[in-house]
């Protein structure tokens, strides 16, 4: 990467490449952005950064991002508490939220089993699911994780914990998306289509 022998200006380029997706030449672009702000602008930005590390934390419940104690949806009235939709990521449980059609609750694991990449299970938040099980109001468990080796390695392993408590174990179907072709499907997403098919 091209340097500029002024280091506050390298530390930030640098800072900016950390960021996933971000090459050395958008990591530049923004660098350059962020010193063309109004120094008022710069202060804002970079306090809420700090103010968001300081204030946001997990949910007590479901392990979402929160700026309480818990989040909107656990501490709603209207959620239905019967069903539980565990996903990856908060940014899952944000694009399964955008739909409007989910009603229940979430859980969020913070990532997935991968041995290498040195994470197992007690290192996602499967314990505070399971202690989310101890009374009979959770239903069925909605395995949401990404239709990848280890998001379904992980979905495995948590169904098989559960199954032995009686509770109604789904997994999300994945199928061809809406204007795809059949020929340019991988053989995944074929074998998840015919298993997820309904009535017409």
């Amino acid at each position: 990467m091209q340097r500029y022998n002024v280091a506050p200006l390298d530390r930030l380029v640098e800072q900016f490449e950390r960021l996933p997706g971000i090459g050395s030449k958008t990591a530049q672009r923004l660098a350059y952005f962020v010193l063309n702000m109004p120094k008022a602008q710069a202060k804002e930005f970079s306090e809420a950064i700090l103010d968001a590390h300081e204030k946001i934390r997990h949910c007590e419940i479901c392990c979402n991002f929160s700026d309480k104690e818990k989040c909107p949806v656990c501490s709603s009235d209207t959620r239905d508490k019967s069903v539980i939709c565990v996903v990856e990521t908060p940014r899952d449980a944000i694009a399964i939220e955008g739909t409007g059609e989910y009603k229940g609750t979430y859980h969020v694991l913070h990532g997935v089993i991968s041995p290498l990449n040195g994470i197992g299970p007690d290192q996602l938040s499967i314990k505070q699911l399971l202690a989310r099980l101890g009374d009979d109001t959770v239903k069925e468990v909605i395995m949401a994780t990404n239709p990848t080796v280890e998001g379904e390695a992980t979905a495995m392993y948590i169904s098989r914990l559960l199954k032995p408590m009686g509770l109604r174990i789904t997994r999300l179907a994945y199928g061809i998306p809406v204007g795809g072709d059949l020929e340019y499907a991988d053989d995944m997403t074929l074998a998840r289509a015919l298993e997820g098919r309904s009535e017409f």
